[in-house]
């Protein structure tokens, strides 16, 4: 017998395999051990009054064995077949050439950076303030930007069918069972590289091809067609098709593609500083109780506010996590933020950033399409220069901020090259650094206990999204439309985060494949 049960749990028993076990037993008024297979369907956390529930939505199995259709991936063998060339092995890359392998076409995929092993010892090495590799870092190699981030697998588009595909492939790749249910899944930076491997071996398995160190550096175009890329200003391959899925901080390739007269627009996009909190403040907080739960995941928030019709918000929160040096380019400070899958540092960070739009950065730097990436670049050196040497990052305490003082001193701060005290709202830009100011004031008035000077604000959180968008399937004035190449991901301004980048990524294979 199978039955379906929707109630609340508390958080002891929804987290612990066994009590989950007891609790649905005394629902059924039946006996444990009759229960064959409890399979978890959705579970989320309703923490809006004290004590903190869980709501559960699980499948229960009475004296049988679950019923289950497990997910099927049927790849080809395609080593004979015609081949599609893609450039960045992110999530938009890699899922785009699992597309195409059960498809029945060959992926190539160049990749600029390291594998994502090797990427590890150049973070290393940047962590620890040491040296930047400006190819392999935590925004270039095997994996991404996201590989060493939380990887929170959260998505706010609506291609449900898409997002079960993705979530289902990381699954099968390694990703814990957990995020099939969840309502906010992550895996963690310290499981993702396994699975990004695993995906790896799958391609290769199948008869694709995995290049590192092949840095795309300029095209050959006959007509309307890529015919050769240059790889490392070295040598031509020829190619057929290209998915260009290069990632948002890939500043060089929006160079070229400018040289070539290939049609992008700006686009909106937000920048901002990155704060960090206790995360013991933010469990209180989000709980409603200062005694937290130990069956409790570490807290998290979304927050919004609008100033003077502009969106101030939480991007990229990472419980129980750290802050980390994200830049790509040298003499240019960035920060990010990682988690790993059990979050469980003693510190809560998030970027808290401001809306743009192309208007507030159209006439800056040359102008024109890569206005917004001569603002971004203008705001990390300004962070550079307030918190020399290098890989030092500018900070100063959240209250101190908003009042435009100075800190004298900073807290405890998880960012392991380190700190310097610096007045970030004198040079922050004024349309950002006033609306945060206004902003935390105002969060600070609906969330007590947020704007506090034992918080830190660290700059600057300046690679949320592209700048720029590369337009598909358009031709305008002396511009021209390269039918072969297909941009896609968060580099080509059509996706944020893991999953949305994933799912572009599918799209795009499927484009092809028609």
């Amino acid at each position: 017998m199978k039955k379906n049960i929707q109630t609340l749990l508390t958080p002891f028993e929804a987290y612990n395999s066994l009590e989950t076990k007891r609790a649905v037993a005394k629902i059924l008024h039946t006996d444990i051990e009759n229960i064959t297979e409890i399979v978890w369907k959705s579970r989320s956390i309703d923490a809006r009054k004290y004590p903190v529930k869980i709501h559960a939505n699980i499948d229960i199995y009475i004296n049988q064995k679950p019923d289950i259709e497990p997910f099927r991936y049927l790849p080809e063998n395609v080593s004979q077949s015609p081949e599609v060339h893609i450039v960045g092995a992110g999530p938009a890359g890699y899922f785009a050439a699992l597309e195409l392998i059960e498809k029945g076409l060959k992926p190539v995929i160049l990749e600029r950076g390291k594998n994502v092993s090797e990427r590890k010892r150049d973070i290393a090495l940047i962590s620890q303030g040491k040296s930047l590799n400006t190819e392999s870092n935590y925004s270039f190699g095997e994996g991404g930007a996201g590989t060493f981030s939380d990887g929170k697998l959260f998505t706010r588009t609506k291609k449900r069918d898409e997002i079960q595909r993705v979530i289902n492939l990381l699954h099968k790749h390694g990703a814990d069972s957990q995020i099939l249910f969840e309502s906010h899944p992550h895996i963690g930076t310290d499981k993702l590289p396994e699975i990004i491997e695993n995906i790896r071996k799958t391609i290769i398995d199948a008869g694709g091809i995995v290049l590192f160190n092949h840095k795309v550096t300029d095209f050959k175009i006959s007509g309307n067609k890529i015919t050769e890329i240059e790889i490392n200003n070295d040598f031509f391959i020829p190619v057929r098709t290209v998915i260009l899925a290069t990632g948002n901080s890939a500043r060089d390739i929006y160079e070229l593609l400018n040289r070539h007269n290939i049609l992008m627009e700006p686009k909106g996009f937000a920048m901002g500083i990155r704060i960090e909190h206790q995360q013991e403040l933010i469990n209180s907080i989000q709980y409603n109780s200062k005694k937290y739960d130990k069956y409790l995941p570490a807290a998290s928030y979304s927050i919004a506010q609008q100033v003077d019709e502009r969106g101030v918000y939480s991007f990229c929160m990472c419980p129980g996590g750290i802050i980390v040096p994200a830049t790509t380019e040298h003499q240019k400070t960035v920060v990010n933020g990682m988690s790993n899958s059990k979050r469980n540092s003693i510190f809560a960070n998030s970027g808290f950033v401001v809306e743009l739009q192309p208007c507030d950065f159209e006439s800056f730097g040359r102008g024109g399409v890569l206005s917004g990436i001569d603002f971004q670049s203008h705001l990390e050196e300004l962070a550079y220069k307030n918190g020399e040497p290098e890989f030092i990052a500018p900070a100063q305490r959240m209250l101190d901020f908003v009042q435009g003082k100075t800190s004298k001193t900073i807290p405890p701060c998880s960012y392991n090259p380190g700190v310097v005290s610096s007045p970030i709202h004198k040079w922050l830009p004024p349309v950002i650094g006033k609306s945060l100011q206004k902003g935390f004031f105002a969060i600070g008035k609906r969330i007590n206990g947020f704007l506090t000077n034992d918080a830190v604000i660290v700059g600057v959180e300046s690679r949320t999204s592209s700048p720029v968008k590369i337009i598909r399937d358009k031709e305008k004035h002396n511009h021209i439309n390269i039918k072969n190449l297909y941009p896609c991901g968060e580099g080509a301004g059509y996706a944020g985060g893991i999953v949305s980048s994933a799912i572009d990524g599918i799209l795009t294979a499927r484009k092809i494949c028609l």
